[in-house]
């Protein structure tokens, strides 16, 4: 098998940050390798279950004490979403240039539906913004111009002038772009970062992208997810009916897809190098955008 330097580095860093902390990292086992490394920590003496993740970002460290900040004053006020573990002190760690946070771990079954993402995003954009300091978004691509100016090892010369080309007209049609009041945005509201509990709740997980700005970032999520990850058409209906609002119906659509499609590669090519499905399904994702394909199917793990 193809060895994978990012999840050994990843390991690594899991183990030298338990030991420091006093937490037992053995028999770790790694959930997810994207944006951020997921570890799930065995139950300790007291029966609770951890969850660790290491973040990748090159901005994670100035970004994630917001996070962790929203995400406990939203578990505080009830809404459904994981909680950091309060037991873990100042979060977050950081070891070797990684940030890591520990966050209670919620057992799931099942698959949520997107109608019940439509109404935790309805909840969640009704929400205050909180009394921490926030990002605005103002610039969704800003990781991805960040990753095709420095991982050139994984780019051509050709791709790297097209992407930057495509990067900047972009971003100025998103400026152009007439939205809606700013909210409180969870930042990646895709159904996988919705967790269907035991009881057939769900919460939302994965708030590294929270900031404040347009709720159609939020939205288009799920029609993204329908042009390029296999949900259906059924789904995305249901989603626009539970939140209460259809972003097909909205003028600047076509913009905040292609938008989203462009985003979408940044993870890909900051991990090419050290992971290996990045490195597979980087070209897949840059053949389409190139031809201008707005169908091809992408991939979030290697298909079976």
């Amino acid at each position: 098998m193809e060895p994978a330097p990012l999840a050994e580095e990843a390991f690594r860093v899991l183990r030298d940050v338990c030991a420091t902390i006093g937490v037992d990292a053995r028999g770790a086992q790694l959930l997810r390798l994207r944006s951020n490394a997921v570890f799930k920590l065995r139950a300790n003496a007291c029966g609770a279950e951890l969850v660790v993740r290491i973040a990748t970002a090159p901005d994670a460290l100035t970004r994630l004490p917001a996070v962790v900040a929203v995400a406990r004053w939203l578990a505080d006020r009830g809404f459904p979403t994981v909680r950091p573990a309060d037991e873990i002190a100042d979060q977050p760690i950081v070891h070797a240039g990684r940030a890591v946070t520990f966050w209670r771990y919620v057992p799931s079954r099942g698959r949520p539906t997107t109608r019940q993402l439509g109404r935790v995003l309805r909840s969640l954009h009704r929400e205050p913004v909180p009394p921490v300091a926030l990002r605005t978004l103002t610039d969704p691509l800003a990781e991805v111009r960040h990753a095709v100016e420095h991982r050139a090892e994984v780019l051509t010369s050709g791709q790297r002038s097209w992407l930057s080309d495509r990067i900047e007209e972009l971003t100025g049609r998103w400026r152009d772009l007439d939205t809606g009041a700013p909210v409180l945005l969870h930042g990646d509201a895709w159904i996988d970062n919705l967790l269907r509990c035991q009881d057939g709740h769900v919460v939302l997980c994965d708030w590294d992208g929270v900031a404040v700005g347009p709720r159609e970032w939020d939205l288009v999520h799920t029609y993204h997810g329908q042009r390029r990850f296999g949900l259906s058409t059924a789904d995305v209906d249901e989603f626009a009916r539970a939140y209460g609002l259809d972003l097909r119906l909205w003028p600047g659509y076509t913009t905040l897809m292609e938008v989203r499609d462009m985003y979408a590669v940044g993870i890909h090519i900051r991990n090419a190098s050290g992971d290996p499905f990045s490195r597979q399904e980087l070209p897949r994702r840059l053949d389409s955008l190139t031809r201008g394909d707005g169908h091809a199917r992408w991939y979030m793990a290697a298909p079976a």
